[in-house]
C-alpha cells in the first residue's frame, strides 16, 4: 500500500494505524505549502487534493481519514481497532467524527488556514481566535467523556489515533489541554508505536 501524508498532519494518526496492525506501506511525502497536493499527478489520484490518502494493493485510493480508519479496523479486526458491538463501534466512530470534522474542520482550520475564511486580512486575527475558543470547547467535551477512562471507548481504538493528532497541534502551538485529554496525550506519546511514528516524521 501506499499513504501518502505530511508529517506533523492529520495523515500522522492513518500512520500510527497502519504501524499498530504492522502492515508494509509506502510513505509519500506532500509538501502542502509547496503545492504538492495540488500538481497533476496527485490529482489524478485523488482530485479532492486533501490528505491523507491510502492507495490500496488493489491500486484503488481511499480518501478521508475516518473512511481510512474504518476501513483498516474492518480489514483487521484482529487488531480490535473497534470494540466489535454496535455501541462500541458507533463510540468510537461518533468521537473520532467529532475530532475530525469539528476540532480539526471547525476549529484548527481557523487557525492554519485562515485566509481560507476571508480575504480580509483585517478579520484574521478575530477568526484565529474563533478557532482557538472551538478548539477549546471542543477539548472540553472530550474531556468529560475520557473520565475514568485510559482511551476513548476504554481501549486504543481509531478514535485515539484521531484525537492524539489534534492533541499533538495544541501542544505545538500552545493550546492548553484539559486534564483528561493531557493525560490521554501522555498516555499515547508512551506508546512505542507513537514513539516510533514521530521519530519517523521528524520529531524528537
Amino acid at each position: 500500500m501506499k499513504l501518502y501524508m505530511t508529517p506533523g498532519s492529520c495523515s500522522t494518526g492513518i500512520h500510527i494505524l497502519l504501524e499498530e496492525l504492522d502492515l508494509p506501506f509506502e510513505a509519500y511525502i506532500l509538501n502542502l505549502p509547496a503545492g504538492d497536493h495540488l500538481k497533476p499527478d496527485y490529482l489524478a489520484i485523488n482530485p479532492k487534493s486533501t490528505i491523507p490518502t491510502l492507495v490500496r494493493d488493489d491500486g484503488s485510493a481511499l480518501t478521508e481519514f475516518q473512511a481510512i480508519a474504518y476501513w483498516l479496523a474492518r480489514k483487521y479486526p484482529k487488531a480490535k481497532l473497534l470494540p466489535g458491538d454496535a455501541d462500541g463501534d458507533a463510540q468510537a466512530i461518533e468521537a473520532m467524527d467529532y475530532v475530525v470534522g469539528t476540532i480539526h474542520g471547525q476549529g484548527y482550520t481557523r487557525i492554519f488556514t485562515t485566509a481560507n475564511y476571508t480575504p480580509n486580512e483585517a478579520d484574521h486575527e478575530a477568526i484565529k481566535a474563533r478557532g482557538r475558543e472551538i478548539v477549546a470547547q471542543s477539548f472540553a467535551i472530550m474531556n468529560a467523556a475520557l473520565a475514568d477512562k485510559e482511551y476513548i471507548v476504554g481501549s486504543f481504538s481509531i478514535a485515539d489515533a484521531a484525537l492524539f493528532y489534534v492533541e499533538f497541534w495544541a501542544d505545538k502551538i500552545g493550546i492548553a489541554l484539559p486534564p483528561h485529554c493531557q493525560a490521554h496525550y501522555q498516555r499515547m506519546r508512551a506508546r512505542p508505536v507513537v514513539q516510533r511514528v514521530l521519530r519517523e516524521e521528524g520529531y524528537r
